[in-house]
């Protein structure tokens, strides 16, 4: 190979843009979103998961402690997340409207309303479909970035700003278009926090691809806490009680 010929290849190598050829242009916004919902099973599936109940086990401290998980959800917009350990249960739920929590491990064993920064964090738990579903009319906008780096994977990066101001970075799987991880920033307690989530092992449920893996915590923190899902069972009836804060503890 002559000199000459050598220098053209590495110079077109410089110059072809990273992640793209020219033949390939990038995704637009809408055809990422559109491919995420068909990623997931499809817009009549994900409408038809009217109720999502998950078991399975929490590990937190580095996988040194164990509980047993449960998380129920429905629509429009409910959850209630349980964690157990040494006959003590952890609740956090949310009827849509309030947010309220009994935490035995700090020794308070009657339910207690969640301020609306506590809230937060429930209302986005509480989403079957995630933070790019039906984005308009959650009153989101959202901004396609290009793409990352996630631990070598080239994601996609979507920046989703909700309507009360929290920010959710989505990172979604070139080749299958579902979400690998978030990042979320939202001011509690007048502080900045920034939470990292990773998502993996979807299982498809009723139709429609669930994280059976997910991994939170502080970003950049090395303790996150690891839920893996043992089972889901979908379109579950669910007593809307379970959901609202306990009245007759409340007197």
């Amino acid at each position: 190979m002559s000199l000459h010929f050598a220098i053209i290849l590495i110079s077109a190598a410089l110059i072809a843009p990273a992640g793209f050829t020219q033949e390939q242009k990038p995704p637009t916004l809408d055809e990422l979103v559109a491919k995420n919902i068909e990623a997931k099973g499809g817009a009549d599936a994900l409408r038809a998961l009217q109720s999502l109940k998950l078991t399975g086990k929490m590990l937190v401290q580095q996988g040194q402690i164990e509980l047993a998980y449960n998380q129920t959800k429905k629509r429009p917009g409910e959850v209630r997340t349980e964690a157990t350990l040494q006959g003590m249960t952890l609740v956090h739920a949310y009827d849509g409207k309030e947010g309220w929590k009994i935490s035995p491990f700090g020794g308070r064993k009657d339910p207690e309303k969640m301020s609306a920064d506590d809230v937060k964090s429930l209302i986005e738990d509480a989403e079957i479909d995630g933070p790019l579903v039906d984005w308009k009319s959650k009153g989101s906008t959202v901004d396609y970035l290009g793409t990352e780096d996630v631990d070598g994977t080239l994601a996609y990066k979507l920046k989703v700003v909700r309507k009360n101001g929290d920010v959710n970075f989505v990172y979604l799987d070139p080749d299958h278009f579902l979400e690998i991880r978030t990042l979320t920033q939202r001011v509690e307690h007048g502080a900045q926090t920034e939470v990292e989530t990773d998502l993996g092992d979807y299982e498809k449920i009723a139709g429609v691809f669930i994280p059976f893996s997910i991994e939170a915590g502080r970003k950049g923190s090395p303790d996150k806490q690891k839920i893996i899902i043992e089972k889901a069972d979908a379109n579950v009836p669910v007593d809307e009680a379970v959901f609202r804060f306990p009245t007759a503890a409340s007197k």
